[in-house]
């Protein structure tokens, strides 16, 4: 079973019918206690980085979350500010994140004033790792809805698993081992989004 956390902050009801279009059986938690038995885990986002990481506090998952993946090690995935949540801090809080990956999140700063912050929209997504079942296929024209002003810098190059360019190159997703996460939205960019999540529906 997908759980996916619903702790106040995120387009969960989005995301659960899109796993039930693509025919996955996927719920929302009722407890942080249900993650422990969850097959996979999405922890979803929107807004800034500070009230996410307060509401996963007050809420009770923020421990359960660190258990799910260090110690039961099933796929987790961020998406949008969940992704963001996944890294060791951002320039739009002071709050420290999740510390799963080696990440800093930064604002888009740009001397081109044609580029608007936040980037918003459609957008392409180029694979740094082809062999990953979570990313595999993807072609050239797989782009997705991103909606964000601040985007992760990792420290290791080898953490970057999809990329995007909005003025520079920027990390458009992230993995170490079994934790992914996604800057953009999949649950509202159609076929791609589905494709995706089927993609790690199926991730052992």
């Amino acid at each position: 079973m997908i759980v996916i956390i619903d702790y106040g902050v995120g387009n969960v009801h989005s995301i659960l019918n899109m796993f039930k279009k693509i025919g996955v059986e996927a719920k929302l938690s009722e407890s942080p206690e249900e993650l422990i038995l969850a097959d996979k885990v999405i922890l979803p986002g929107v807004g800034s980085f500070d009230y996410g990481m307060k509401q996963l506090k007050e809420t009770g998952y923020y421990d359960f979350v660190i258990k799910y993946a260090k110690e039961i090690k099933k796929p987790l995935l961020g998406i949008c500010l969940g992704m963001q949540m996944l890294g060791m801090s951002s320039e739009e809080g002071t709050e420290p994140g999740l510390g799963l990956i080696p990440f800093k999140n930064v604002k888009f700063k740009f001397e081109d004033t044609k580029l608007k912050v936040p980037h918003m929209g459609w957008n392409v997504v180029k694979s740094n790792k082809p062999y990953e079942k979570f990313s595999e296929d993807f072609t050239e024209e797989y782009r997705f809805y991103f909606v964000h002003s601040y985007y992760a810098v990792c420290e290791n190059e080898s953490n970057v698993l999809l990329t995007c360019d909005y003025g520079n190159e920027f990390a458009a997703a992230v993995q170490q081992d079994h934790i992914y996460g996604v800057q953009f939205h999949p649950e509202k960019s159609h076929k791609f989004g589905m494709q995706l999540l089927k993609n790690f529906s199926e991730i052992q």
